[in-house]
């Protein structure tokens, strides 16, 4: 690896921005087959991307600062949200559906569940709002009303449901100006 770190050493030129879970299965340089200096990577609990909405001030975190640096600095075109099976943080997620579970006491003993609450919250809503209606696809609207796509979360009902979840937070990233294709491994 060496040979490759000196070739990209002072003129990287990725071409893609990967989010995914923190999680130790995940490897994502050996299922995209990349290499060193093709992508960006961001990776934490779920492998969410925290809203806008949730940073006051100076407040911030790598997630949106990845963005930035990846799509605004080095006019990336591919931003990929990774999610996978029997994802530990998007099962904590699913949880934190009962207010027993996610109350402030909660958050405040656990950083784990302080992250979910505060940034999968839009994927846990999204989530519920189907309903347990997974034959029909869901309408996401982006920044502005014109920016909008489908996605179809589990059709043929092979996934568990916390898997659909994650499924549905895989696809909540609303900044996207091009058409969104979810791949769930």
């Amino acid at each position: 690896m060496v040979k490759q770190f000196e070739e990209v050493r002072d003129h990287p030129v990725p071409k893609a921005i990967f989010y995914t879970c923190m999680d130790s299965r995940m490897i994502p340089t050996r299922f995209t087959e990349t290499s060193v200096g093709d992508m960006f990577v961001v990776r934490n609990a779920g492998n969410l991307i925290p809203h806008s909405q949730h940073f006051g001030d100076e407040m911030t975190s790598c997630e949106p600062a990845g963005l930035e640096l990846s799509c605004i600095i080095n006019d990336i075109r591919h931003v990929i949200v990774c999610g996978h099976s029997d994802c530990k943080a998007m099962n904590l997620l699913y949880k934190l559906k009962s207010e027993k579970e996610s109350n402030i006491e909660q958050r405040r003993i656990s950083p784990l569940k302080s992250w979910l609450c505060t940034h999968g919250q839009t994927s846990l809503e999204k989530f519920l709002q189907m309903d347990g209606d997974f034959d029909k696809p869901m309408l996401f609207t982006a920044e502005t009303p014109h920016r909008k796509f489908v996605a179809y979360i589990d059709p043929e009902n092979k996934f568990c449901i916390e898997d659909k979840l994650s499924q549905v937070d895989v696809t909540t990233l609303g900044i996207l100006e091009e058409p969104l294709k979810v791949i769930f491994v």
